[in-house]
């Protein structure tokens, strides 16, 4: 089992995916690696990544990486699992330029539609941190959710209803007038 993987790993393994990219292209990391690159956890299990152009070069550097860097990598995004908002590319956050690759943070809202979805006690914890970074609202969570609605479908292992009621219980008022803004927690 590999060591859980921190914020200068993460960097490392970007670094080393620019200089294997022989042709431009984007990588955008989600989940824990998106956590630890912003400071809401110390560390993760793996780096999740999708790429989007895929850069000539880099799929034939991630085992070496893997095997040097001592982590894990995932070919994952929320898109994978929950319809993702159309506008996504546009508001994926930009990390940096790392050879010929541009790197980013999935968008955050389409990260946090799919920690719901999934509800694991770090995915809330995860819903919380992006929440009281203002990273996502409650009403860009709700309009998000209204844009992916009618593709559910898609998704057969999505129940909509019960997505859609956690999605509810996270941007409900609560009555704390700390928790009314974008400091807002999951109850």
């Amino acid at each position: 089992m590999r060591p859980e993987v921190d914020p200068t790993r993460v960097k490392l393994f970007l670094e080393g995916l620019g200089r294997a990219a022989r042709s431009p292209g984007r990588v955008y990391l989600t989940g824990g690696a998106t956590a630890v690159l912003k400071g809401w956890r110390a560390s993760t299990v793996d780096v999740d990544i999708e790429f989007e152009p895929e850069a000539d070069g880099v799929f034939e550097a991630i085992p070496d990486l893997k095997q040097r860097l001592d982590i894990n990598v995932e070919l994952a995004s929320p898109a994978l699992f929950i319809p993702v908002p159309a506008t996504w590319r546009g508001r994926a956050e930009w990390i940096g330029t790392f050879g010929k690759l541009d790197a980013f943070h999935f968008d955050f809202t389409a990260q946090a539609l799919a920690k719901i979805e999934r509800d694991h006690a770090r995915d809330r914890a995860d819903v919380n941190a992006m929440l009281a970074s203002g990273l996502v609202t409650r009403t860009g969570l709700l309009d998000g959710f209204e844009q992916i609605r009618p593709l559910l479908v898609r998704f057969p292992a999505v129940d909509p209803a019960s997505f859609e009621r956690r999605l509810r219980a996270v941007c409900a008022p609560h009555d704390d007038p700390t928790r009314g803004g974008p400091g807002e927690t999951l109850g």
